[in-house]
């Protein structure tokens, strides 16, 4: 079992342990009290485990420079500043992917930490629109790479947004002293 594998296991179990505790919160307040901020919250945390995937996998792959598949087949010439610059990149990358599943459990309360992590893959996506305006279009994986950046950031900003918002709106259980 590779790294990646082990980081996305360890967040699915959180995200498990996580989704327990609030389903038995939300039927100790009553049927209706949180079903629906439950069910966001468990949908952004389901999407951020998933897509935390990519970053962690392509990370450590991207860790071997250009010996990583993708370079070592484009017959790039061995450079020293490439190679230190890709492996620099994809730590950061790598690291990214980490904070992804750090956040998970308590993704609706992280909100300055969830906006930087996507506003820095949203800044990516624009770095790619350039390359594609500049150079040319990359082959069609990393096209689809660039919307989820540049459309899916902000969606997953706004939805994450969206969580304290239910919380408050939706009405509390009062209890009799």
């Amino acid at each position: 079992m590779d790294t990646g594998t082990c980081f996305a296991a360890a967040g699915l179990a959180q995200l498990v342990r996580s989704t327990e505790k609030e389903d038995r919160a939300a039927a100790s307040a009553g049927p209706r009290a949180n079903s629906e901020k439950t069910m966001n919250k468990r949908g952004l945390q389901i999407a951020m485990a998933i897509l935390g995937i990519v970053p962690i996998a392509t990370g450590i792959i991207g860790m071997f420079g250009l010996s990583d598949p993708i370079f070592a087949n484009s017959g790039l010439p061995a450079n020293a500043i490439l190679d230190s610059n890709l492996r620099f990149f994809a730590g950061v990358w790598l690291g990214l992917g980490i904070a992804l599943y750090w956040l998970i459990p308590n993704i609706e309360r992280q909100t300055v930490l969830f906006r930087v992590l996507w506003g820095m893959i949203f800044i990516g996506g624009i770095g790619r629109l350039l390359s594609m305006f500049f150079l040319a279009l990359p082959p069609l994986p990393f096209i689809g790479f660039t919307v989820l950046e540049i459309v899916g950031a902000p969606f997953f900003i706004w939805w994450q947004a969206h969580l304290p918002r239910q919380a408050a709106s939706t009405p509390s259980v009062e209890t009799s002293k």
